[in-house]
């Protein structure tokens, strides 16, 4: 008789690339190089955000990631101004709340991945469109000063958030990444 092999628990994170990020995942395969910053459903985000409602906290674990994206673009400004995350699985286990930050509010679904996250786990692409990219290059531009607490800063770089990021497959991937490239 042969065993079956129960498929272990899985977790959905957000990870925060740029459009170049998305394309060196894309040629190697995999997210890396370990370990890795991603967003998720952690008990720290629940308490935080108040809801039970799965869908709501992913998205608030999504927008969290498009915040770490958007980090990342105000570091390369010769980068495409896209936020990029992609959404994976990994099994349960595998990321886990860093416990040096604790609830510190800017860590608030804040997860650590120890090895690399293979592109065959993703499950999608969310990016920016065209629309959003001047007010993505401006939110980049003020992030800076709105971590020192500028208040027109902050509205500058809460005008990103207004915007969705788009759903993407990853069979899709290869049209995004020409995006960075234009």
């Amino acid at each position: 008789m042969t065993e079956r092999r129960r498929k272990r628990p899985e977790m959905r994170v957000y990870v925060p690339l740029t459009l170049p990020g998305l394309a060196e995942a894309h040629r190697t395969g995999e997210l890396g190089p370990a370990p890795l910053t991603a967003y998720a459903v952690t008990p720290a985000l629940r308490e935080w955000y108040l809801s039970d409602d799965i869908e709501e906290l992913e998205y608030a674990a999504l927008n969290r990631a498009a915040l770490a994206s958007l980090r990342l673009l105000a570091t390369r400004p010769e980068t495409a101004r896209r936020r990029v995350v992609i959404a994976a699985d990994v099994p349960d286990g595998e990321a886990m709340p860093d416990p040096d930050r604790g609830l510190d509010p800017g860590a608030l679904g804040e997860v650590r991945i120890a090895t690399p996250v293979r592109m065959t786990k993703a499950a999608a692409v969310h990016v920016d469109g065209d629309d959003a990219e001047p007010d993505v290059s401006a939110a980049a531009a003020a992030l800076g000063a709105a971590d020192q607490g500028d208040d027109d800063a902050q509205f500058t770089v809460d005008g990103a958030e207004d915007h969705e990021l788009l759903w993407y497959a990853t069979q899709e991937i290869p049209n995004l990444i020409a995006l960075g490239e234009s």
